[in-house]
């Protein structure tokens, strides 16, 4: 009888399996081995033997050693999603299983860096949706608002602005039309984390699928994530996760002092000031009864007139706004000469180009071993720890990293 893989865990298969995409049977097939076996493999029944390991490994382009790694057992919190529908199942799942790793990423950064604290509002809300109003909604968007001290204005920068409060937001490809994003409390280390679809890369979209989960995050956290389950309910939370997200781009206060016209042209003008969708101010504006139904009803078809249902005038150059906490954490390992790629990749036994899509890096870890920074010592606790400070964007933003002891590489 040939032997199987020792350390073998088959809970990591099936994770890899669902990150690529894959049903049971593709997999099967790619191997070489029957459906059946595949799910003994995933349920730890038996190990596949070396020559199907290998296979295993190349086929979802990881490697070895990560099928032998533990995997997290906490069970997670509700996981805010745009649809449930039977269509994005699969989606979900890929997503999902990306997100594990992007919290395995976070957990060994965390090893070197301290990233910036969690600094959200908790209002103590219901964990009954039906108990939230929208005026309590528009009174909560307010709130959050002069909690980071922002004023009334536009928002400069969200993702910046989330990222400087101890939320992890990154980009990723969620394969669905209908996952823009989801979002998360994470239970195991009590992080808040954001994934931003990186398939639809219009900025006004995206940064309002970024506040929109941010109304989740400040809304919904005490919701049963059984209730997401429930069409009703759900629908009722992504309806107010909506409104938080209008409410927080767009405060009324400040679009009454500027919303002059019911036309498309004057909300063409306010577009990159406040860098949100034209149909979102038309929502906007009847939302907070600046217009009647009728006049809405006028603006959509002129909009649908115009076309602008598929592209937006300005959606080609405003610029999408990049994560960049994780992309500073691993500079600093690198330029400091802290970590070296072998060394990341020892400790984070992913392939490195899906760590690079997760934390928004540019080639740092794909170079070739001629390309590494040299190993040195480093007196952390000094002059070289003052000097491994970084701040996460241009000067002025507060964000810095303050950099720990080396992990042991033994």
């Amino acid at each position: 009888m040939k032997p199987g893989t020792p350390g073998f865990n088959g809970a990591r298969l099936r994770e890899a399996r669902e990150a690529r995409g894959l049903p049971a049977i593709a997999l099967a097939d790619l191997i070489g081995v029957t459906r059946a076996a595949v799910s003994q493999y995933e349920n730890s029944v038996q190990t596949p033997r070396p020559e199907v390991m290998e296979k295993i490994a190349r086929t979802l382009q990881l490697p070895q050693e990560y099928f032998r790694r533990p995997i997290s057992r906490i069970e997670r919190g509700a996981i805010f999603y745009r649809s449930m529908s039977a269509a994005t199942k699969a989606a979900r799942a890929r997503a999902e299983c990306r997100y594990s790793w992007l919290r395995e990423i976070v957990t060994y950064l965390r090893e070197f860096v301290q990233f910036p604290p969690m600094n959200i509002p908790d209002f103590n809300l219901p964990d009954d949706p039906v108990r939230i109003s929208y005026n309590q909604i528009e009174e909560l968007a307010t709130q959050s608002r002069q909690f980071w001290k922002i004023g009334e204005g536009p928002i400069g920068n969200v993702v910046r602005l989330l990222e400087n409060n101890g939320i992890v937001v990154v980009r990723d490809e969620l394969g669905a039309e209908t996952l823009d994003a989801f979002s998360e409390f994470n239970a195991e280390d009590g992080t808040p984390y954001i994934i931003l679809g990186s398939d639809k890369a219009v900025a006004v979209r995206s940064r309002f699928d970024a506040a929109h989960e941010l109304g989740h995050l400040i809304l919904h956290r005490n919701i049963n994530k059984n209730r997401l389950s429930r069409p009703t309910d759900h629908q009722l939370i992504e309806t107010q996760a909506h409104r938080f997200a209008g409410a927080f781009l767009l405060p009324g206060q400040a679009f009454a002092s500027e919303f002059y016209s019911a036309n498309l042209d004057a909300l063409r003008i306010l577009k990159p000031k406040w860098k949100v969708s034209i149909a979102m101010m038309v929502k906007r504006a009847e939302d907070l009864e600046f217009i009647s139904s009728e006049q809405a009803k006028r603006l959509w078809i002129n909009y649908s007139r115009r076309r602008w249902r598929a592209k937006e005038p300005l959606d080609g150059e405003l610029e999408v706004e990049q994560p960049r906490l994780l992309v500073r954490a691993f500079e600093l390992l690198l330029n400091e000469g802290i970590q070296t790629c072998e060394q990341i990749l020892s400790h984070l036994p992913l392939n490195p180009n899906d760590i690079e899509a997760l934390a928004t890096l540019s080639g740092q870890l794909t170079k070739t071993s001629a390309d590494e920074p040299s190993v040195r010592v480093l007196d952390l606790t000094g002059r070289t720890r003052q000097k491994s400070q970084h701040q996460i964007d241009k000067p002025g933003q507060v964000i810095q990293f303050a950099a720990r002891k080396p992990h042991p590489t033994g």
